[in-house]
């Protein structure tokens, strides 16, 4: 922990005298962060609408029209044209869909700012909805689901299952790339009808960020509200979660070589709220992504072996195994508390899923320590600072306040740090007593023989277990607490789903 807090304190002072500005706009369509300096430009196109829009049977609607748009040709140029004009000036453009937005991004550097911004306003205002763009981009999207997510990764596959078990009966139920069957019903017509829908001139917002003229991002934004159609703003539907009562399980049976357990519940903190940067301290503690510092990841991997990180989130946090620190533009209007437990060995994992509720109740019932406290508040207060480490990150920051209605002051890093560095002991557990509970939970698992799991699970049989090399007698006492954490399930509560019937419908 300490060699942790060195390093990051030597380049604290060099982040924080990184040279940029945010130019404080009345106008709601734009934002404009000016780094001196930077010999590119950053751009990002936010218009409101995500997956959460996609018709009841055309899941997946959202996804397909925005990378049809960012990996599609236009009325000007084939997609194969697009690549080959974007590569010698090292420019691109791409585009993230999720539950609540739809991102546009783009970065050229200042030299090349004419040619690129040329292809990029012709994809968002010009596409040529060719059938075979259409039919290229929905065939990798049906891959994704029936082979990548289902076999590729049992780690994202239990963490999709978990969303789609908590927002059963929600908008926010499916993944963003929708299901198998409805994606073969959407057609070239759905797409452009909805297109026309959304993506109109009272439905984006302009960010840019960079070395720019000051005329850029205004004659930007207008540009894309002369040549987009007239519409309506995006209207939210409502995200109201059924309530979880006790422990229920999904298990997704599948021949893998170890168990991935994801759990959690729904929350009513979102950024900006107080709370949140009371509980962002907590879930830092209890289980920072990806960090060795972390509590969870000291009980079951460090002092047990039995994985390799466990990890805890209050906000989504996507390809978190490709990725170490969180990104911006995937927020929500409802959360939830997660709980990541990376595979173990089959016959560990109920050990490791008391190990992790055993904790989780401990800090519930007794809060953090003072000495837990100060020691996660300094490392917090320079780990943030590689939160957003580019002009783009940081500009996707100033989107996302946008969103939630935080009140920054253009900077959203600096007003967390401040946040953080001004939170006391009572109000991290107060918070933690508050939103934190271990009483209802639904849980997530991909593993093998789940019949077995599910019988285990019901008849709450202990679950001792084997080192390959010994441990230290504290250990070992922990262990016999931990063999018998009590798991009140009923058979009702437990519902298998074969791997191959995953996203189905």
């Amino acid at each position: 922990m300490k060699r942790l807090l060195l390093v990051f304190s030597v380049v604290l002072s060099i982040l924080v005298l990184s040279n940029c500005g945010i130019k404080k706009m009345e106008d709601t369509k734009l934002l404009e962060m000016k780094v001196e300096g930077d010999p590119t430009v950053s751009f990002i196109v936010w218009f409101k609408v995500g997956s959460q829009n996609d018709p009841k049977g055309k899941e997946g609607l959202a996804m397909l029209t925005g990378r049809l748009l960012a990996e599609g040709g236009t009325t000007f140029n084939s997609y194969e044209e697009i690549l080959d004009k974007l590569y010698p000036i090292a420019s691109s453009y791409s585009v993230k869909v999720d539950k609540e937005m739809t991102v546009f991004y783009g970065r050229t550097h200042i030299d090349n700012l004419d040619i690129f911004l040329t292809l990029f306003k012709q994809a968002i205002l010009s596409p040529a909805f060719k059938q075979e763009d259409f039919e290229r981009i929905k065939s990798d999207m049906v891959n994704f689901l029936e082979k990548d997510l289902r076999y590729a990764s049992d780690e994202e596959l239990g963490k999709a299952a978990l969303y789609d078990f908590i927002f059963d009966g929600t908008p926010y139920k499916h993944i963003s790339d929708g299901t198998l069957e409805s994606l073969r019903n959407i057609t070239l017509d759905d797409v452009k009808a909805f297109y026309k829908q959304y993506f109109n001139k009272n439905n984006f917002v302009v960010a840019v960020g960079g070395n720019f003229s000051d005329n850029l991002p205004k004659k930007l934004k207008e540009d894309l509200e002369k040549s987009l159609t007239d519409g309506l703003e995006t209207k939210y539907p409502e995200i109201k979660t059924q309530p979880i009562n006790g422990y229920e399980f999904l298990l997704v049976d599948k021949d893998c070589n170890a168990t991935a357990i994801s759990f959690g519940f729904p929350i009513d903190v979102v950024r900006g709220d107080e709370d949140f940067f009371a509980l962002w301290l907590f879930k830092s503690w209890f289980g920072e992504h990806r960090n060795s510092s972390s509590h969870l990841y000291q009980v079951i991997r460090e002092e047990r072996g039995l994985n390799y990180g466990d990890y805890a989130y209050i906000e989504t946090f996507l390809n978190g195994g490709a990725l170490r620190f969180p990104q911006p533009n995937n927020p929500r209007r409802k959360q939830i508390f997660e709980v990541w437990i990376r595979p173990v060995p089959h016959e560990a994992r109920l050990f490791a899923l008391r190990a992790a509720l055993r904790e989780l109740k401990k800090i519930v019932d007794n809060g953090l320590t003072k000495e837990q406290f100060e020691i996660t508040k300094k490392f917090l207060l320079n780990y943030s600072l590689f939160y957003a480490q580019t002009t783009m990150e940081r500009l996707g920051y100033q989107v996302d306040s946008r969103f939630y209605g935080v009140k920054d002051n253009g900077n959203y890093i600096e007003y967390f740090r401040n946040k953080i560095k001004n939170l006391t002991l009572e109000q991290v557990n107060n918070a933690i007593r508050k939103h934190i509970q271990y009483n209802n939970i639904k849980f997530a698992i991909v593993t093998k023989d789940a019949e077995k799991l599910k019988e285990d699970l019901i008849q709450n049989v202990p679950s001792p277990i084997q080192y390959p090399t010994p441990k230290p007698q504290k250990v070992l006492e922990e262990d016999k607490e931990i063999s018998i954490f009590p798991l009140k399930v009923s058979a009702d509560k437990i519902r298998i789903v074969p791997v191959d019937e995953m996203f189905v419908k």
